[in-house]
């Protein structure tokens, strides 16, 4: 039966670096590497966070009741919508869909009784 040598053990070079081996040092130095090679820079972008964050703004000197106003019709383009959709509904989602209505409702009910007093301080 043939029987195969064993391979000689490889030869340190004795002005290696490597001479003892420090793991920590090793595992720094090989994600370095694979952060390099292998990791995109994305110190430029925002993070998603931001983005979504920033979409929408509102202009910082906007008139108060300029606001208020855009505010009472998202709010009943809003309640349109849900109605609408309701509509369309049966059993649970229905319940569903008139539980975010009644929601929408009373944020209507809020902007109205903003708007009023925006109204009455700016006719004092």
């Amino acid at each position: 039966m043939f029987k195969p040598t064993p391979n000689p053990p490889p030869e340190t070079d004795p002005v290696s670096p490597y001479a003892t081996l420090d793991s920590k040092k090793l595992h720094d130095a090989a994600e370095k590497a694979l952060d390099h090679y292998l990791k995109p820079d994305t110190s430029h972008l925002r993070s998603t966070r931001d983005r979504a964050m920033n979409m929408f703004a509102v202009a910082p000197d906007a008139n108060a009741e300029a606001i208020v106003i855009q505010t009472y019709e998202t709010f009943s383009s809003v309640s349109i919508l849900l109605l609408d959709l309701a509509d369309s509904l049966d059993d649970k989602p229905r319940h569903l869909a008139m539980a975010i209505y009644q929601l929408s409702e009373l944020g209507l009910l809020l902007v109205e009784k903003t708007l009023e007093n925006e109204q009455a301080i700016s006719a004092a």
